[in-house]
């Protein structure tokens, strides 16, 4: 029976799509997420001491959150119970409570319940979880890509702690990519495959730090490649699938080449000339940059159109808008900056396809917006005042008198009170002593700024009066 059953997993396991075949066996071949499983970080201490406790992994898709919860499990020796919180209901979350308590019970073995995307359980069915997490009985492993603050019961979180999950860098997808192209057991190592450099840099780029993701599209490529090549990836009579054999079982001998147009058309994704981290990336969001600079509307929406096409991250767009907004029309026309930080929420809430809209509006609004740098000059100017001159003190008048024996060392003692005077305005010393009659902020005359610059010629002419 045993034999039937290796043989049967063995079987699966041939079957398995890539990603799921090369999930690491053990701690040391996670890539990634080193802030928690490093040597001497939180959560690897935790597995290697055998000192197990509930927590929730939040990340996004493909971060490993699966994969760990399984590596914890038969690392610590613990039984493995898994419930996929779309299909479980209450009843199962006591069947899985009951089991581990008998287990406990009469075998000694700790139980690890993971509850994938446990955010969608309802308060009921978290609820149920409790008095089980509480007492030991289970340790509870929840994996979710949502915010668990807002989609986790507090009594549960109190008892969980929070294990945050960052997305994969490229870097660490194309050693994911290298180890399933090397690797002739459970990758793709028994075929010769040349990958250009375009078709690595497409997968990446479409994975979006998901390791699923890329894996998926990389095995597609390759059987598409294969099948180009008049290869097969088909077993011999009798034997189970074994991944990257040819025709008959045997190795491909030739080497396939992978490229950019063969991973588009498995990704359904039209080709396009932009490295996410090259010279194209930087290009590309400079000129989208420096066309609203420049007020020209229809080369910004036009920039903006080819970021998003070649799956540029919108929030890194919606952060530029943020910054030019604040940085080149500043107080020219203050309405920018509500715009851009409405154009950034928008894209939040609604998502790509619909969030290319606020983000072309924004764009739009801010290219034809008036001028002006005087706000990044002014806090340039003070930063270099603050790191070169010294720091003298507070001026006494200006010092917090809110506190009792305030008055008794003298704080705020002379402040005069603006709104105590015509036009809520009085002259009197802000700055420190050493930098007294010092400009750090010159408004334009553009926009707005040209009747804050009327208002303050005035404030500075009545200080020099005065």
């Amino acid at each position: 029976m045993d034999l039937f059953a290796a043989a049967e997993r063995r079987a699966r396991q041939a079957a398995a799509p890539l990603a799921e075949r090369m999930r690491p066996r053990d701690l040391d071949e996670v890539v990634g997420q080193e802030e928690l499983l490093g040597p001497g970080r939180p959560l690897r201490v935790l597995v290697e001491r055998d000192r197990l406790r509930s927590m929730i992994l939040y990340g996004p898709p493909g971060s490993g959150k699966t994969t760990l919860a399984r590596l914890i499990a038969a690392r610590t020796k613990a039984f493995f119970a898994s419930l996929n919180a779309v299909t479980a209901g209450v009843a199962d979350v006591r069947r899985v409570i009951e089991e581990a308590r008998e287990r406990l019970r009469y075998q000694g073995q700790r139980t690890v319940l993971f509850i994938d995307e446990i955010h969608r359980f309802t308060r009921a069915q978290q609820d149920a979880l409790l008095p089980a997490v509480e007492d030991g009985t289970i340790v509870l492993i929840g994996a979710t890509t949502q915010n668990p603050f807002f989609s986790v019961n507090a009594p549960l979180l109190s008892r969980a702690p929070i294990f945050r999950l960052s997305a994969l860098t490229d870097e660490h997808l194309s050693q994911i990519i290298n180890r399933a192209l090397a690797d002739p057991e459970r990758g793709l190592g028994s075929i010769p495959v040349e990958l250009e450099p375009a078709a690595r840099a497409l997968l990446l780029r479409a994975a979006n730090g998901d390791a699923r993701a890329v894996l998926n599209g990389l095995e597609l490529a390759v059987e598409m490649a294969v099948a180009a090549a008049g290869q097969g990836l088909s077993q011999g009579e009798g034997e189970a699938p074994v991944p990257g054999a040819g025709a008959g079982g045997a190795a491909v001998a030739q080497p396939v080449r992978v490229t950019a147009e063969l991973v588009a058309a498995a990704l359904q994704t039209r080709t396009v000339h932009y490295d996410g981290e090259g010279d194209e990336h930087y290009d590309v969001l400079s000129a989208f940059i420096k066309s609203m600079r420049g007020s020209d509307p229809d080369a910004a929406v036009y920039w903006l159109a080819r970021m998003l096409e070649a799956g540029e991250d919108p929030r890194t767009i919606a952060r530029r808008l943020i910054i030019h907004a604040a940085e080149d029309v500043g107080n020219a026309d203050p309405q920018a900056l509500l715009v851009a930080v409405a154009a950034a929420q928008a894209v939040e809430h609604v998502g790509l396809p619909e969030g290319r809209i606020p983000l072309a509006q924004a764009a739009i609004y801010i290219a034809t917006a008036p001028k002006s740098n005087s706000a990044y000059k002014a806090i340039g100017a003070a930063l270099e005042a603050v790191r070169t001159e010294r720091w003298e003190p507070v001026p006494i008048h200006l010092r917090d008198a809110s506190y009792p024996g305030a008055k008794r060392l003298g704080h705020g003692e002379g402040y005069l009170y603006p709104h105590d005077y015509p036009g809520h305005h009085v002259v009197q010393q802000y700055l420190p002593d050493n930098l007294v009659g010092r400009r750090f902020y010159e408004p334009s005359d553009q926009g707005y700024e040209a009747v804050l610059r009327e208002r303050l010629q005035k404030w500075r002419g009545e200080g020099q009066a005065g």
